[in-house]
């Protein structure tokens, strides 16, 4: 495939018809038709790049096609031809008559999707039809299209969905194509695509205009077919360990899970201010104190923060708890599910990443996070766990806050800077300081440390996973810790959820809980520099 999705024959130019019923004359083509006359109209609009144009002139010529768009919806209708479409039942996508061709040559077959190319050749029309699987070639002659119906073939544009039904054939240059006996406008298209020898290239318009870059770039559209190939995997990895899918609350009287900003909102009827959610984690582990074991949940959190190549302020999670379990188990089905996972997707547990060959295989590497700490920032943890340390720290290594210089800021933003980056290969970093940890268990000779981990690839962070606490008088003096940090300037600090703390003294087993990233997963696995570029519709500023 080319990098616009085409057949292997090279971008083609669209025949335009400025005055429907016009004879279009020859078109420049390529594959089964012959290069003969200039590119079109439509091509020109969207700028081709292969001459220079006043925005004026630009400006002017896709006007010109706009206009001779929508006069091709009265030459439908005069047709007798609904421009907007009806019920077609496809038999086959463009992958099924390709890769079926031995059994399916001769036979008849309707399929459906985007015309993306448009050629005449003498007495013939080549077209390329886009669908989800790929794209198949149509030709249309008279003979098998009566020539009033082949004429009306020739008025269709690039960019409109139809339906075509004929004979799968293979041509006299080997294309494998669909002989058209019949066709249907199935939806008019009333602006033109991007030029398709660049296709839509301005990454901000691709992320504002998705649904055209899913058309244009074929890779795009293989990148979301990933994630949702990923996204099932998950499940069913999961569900065949006996995890229950469930789904909690998005609005929340009380935030918590996680250290980050709300988006707050107001529920009217209730006059009461709600917050979104910014993890899952509260409410699956009550459901754990309910006796379900094993839950997991993959949903939407939303967190009131900046955006970069790997934040968005809304992004798919994954989290589950199993109950009788903790964090070396954690450890233990992170490295399955992910390896299982890189498996299903490419059949290897090797994948590149921006130019780096990343081995999800088990085991994975194993690091302390004092250890991190002292060789790859060279700090001591112990000089950073009191306020002067970490103010101190913070001097020396000018550090750049963007809240108090308390021992978390500092840590976590040490982490970011020395540790994180250096680690390509998937590490295990484990265990976490209490004051970086409000809801994982103490470690009981080293009280300061808690059973959590963090798992980073290719210097990011993808999973977090701790031995759930589930001492309800350390988790009441956790949050009365956060509630400290909060009084100080630390908007980012737990609440008090006193319900929570009911349903630990409800009884909560030991328990492993696991949260992993769902777009930063599908980053690795499609070798995308951006969480944007896995996001469909990533959150962008107005324009002006």
């Amino acid at each position: 495939m080319g990098e616009n999705g085409g057949t292997g024959r090279g971008g083609m130019e669209e025949l335009a018809h400025p005055r429907p019923g016009r004879d279009p004359g020859q078109r420049a083509t390529e594959g089964d038709g012959a290069p003969v006359a200039p590119a079109s109209v439509d091509a020109h609009a969207a700028g081709t790049g292969r001459e220079a144009v006043a925005p004026e002139a630009e400006g002017a010529r896709l006007q010109e096609v706009l206009k001779a768009r929508r006069a091709k919806l009265e030459f439908w209708r005069r047709r007798g031809v609904d421009p907007f479409g009806r019920r077609y039942d496809v038999t086959h996508h463009a992958r099924d008559v390709l890769e079926g061709f031995p059994q399916l040559e001769g036979q008849a077959v309707r399929v459906a999707g985007r015309l993306m190319a448009l050629r005449r050749h003498g007495r013939a029309a080549f077209a390329d039809l886009q669908d989800v699987t790929g794209r198949i070639q149509l030709l249309a002659r008279v003979g098998p299209l009566p020539e009033e119906d082949y004429r009306a073939f020739l008025e269709l544009d690039r960019g409109d969905w139809v339906g075509a039904e004929g004979t799968v054939i293979r041509t006299r240059r080997g294309e494998i194509s669909v002989e058209v006996t019949d066709f249907v406008l199935l939806g008019k298209s009333l602006y033109p695509l991007p030029e398709k020898w660049h296709g839509l290239q301005n990454v901000d318009l691709r992320y504002r205009q998705r649904y055209v870059d899913l058309i244009v770039n074929p890779r795009v559209l293989e990148t979301f077919k990933i994630r949702a190939q990923v996204i099932r995997e998950i499940r069913n990895f999961l569900d065949r360990r006996g995890f229950y899918e469930v789904e909690t609350p998005v609005l929340h009287l009380i935030y918590g899970g996680a250290a980050a900003r709300p988006f707050v909102t107001h529920h009217n009827a209730l006059d009461l201010d709600l917050y979104l959610r910014i993890a899952l984690e509260l409410h699956l582990k009550r459901l754990i104190v309910g006796g379900m074991e094993r839950v997991y949940e993959i949903g939407r959190v939303f967190r009131n923060e900046g955006i970069s190549t790997r934040h968005n302020p809304e992004f798919t999670m994954l989290e589950l708890y199993q109950a009788f379990s903790d964090y070396e188990g954690m450890m233990e089905l992170t490295e399955q599910l992910v390896s299982h996972v890189a498996r299903a997707v490419h059949g290897t547990t090797v994948v590149r990443y921006q130019g780096q060959e990343i081995d999800f295989a088990p085991p994975w590497r194993r690091l302390s996070f004092a250890e991190a700490l002292e060789t790859m920032a060279g700090v001591r943890l112990d000089d950073v766990l009191t306020d002067e340390g970490a103010q101190r720290v913070a001097r020396e290594r000018a550090l750049e806050l963007t809240k108090a210089p308390t021992p978390a800021a500092v840590l976590d933003e040490l982490v970011d800077v020395y540790v994180q980056p250096r680690l390509i290969q998937p590490t295990f970093l484990y265990d976490y300081p209490v004051v970086l940890s409000p809801l994982a268990r103490r470690i009981p000779d080293r009280p300061h440390l808690a059973y959590r981990f963090e798992a980073l690839v290719a210097g990011m962070e993808i999973a977090n996973a701790f031995s759930e606490l589930n001492d309800p008088d350390d988790q009441r003096r956790r949050f009365e810790e956060q509630l400290a940090a909060r009084a100080r300037g630390d908007d980012e600090a737990h609440q008090m959820d006193e319900d929570y703390i009911h349903a630990l003294e409800i009884g909560l087993p030991a328990t492993g809980g696991l949260g992993i990233g769902i777009d930063r997963l599908v980053m690795l696995l499609t070798d995308s520099p951006s969480i944007r570029d896995v996001i469909l519709f990533p959150l962008m500023r107005p324009r002006d």
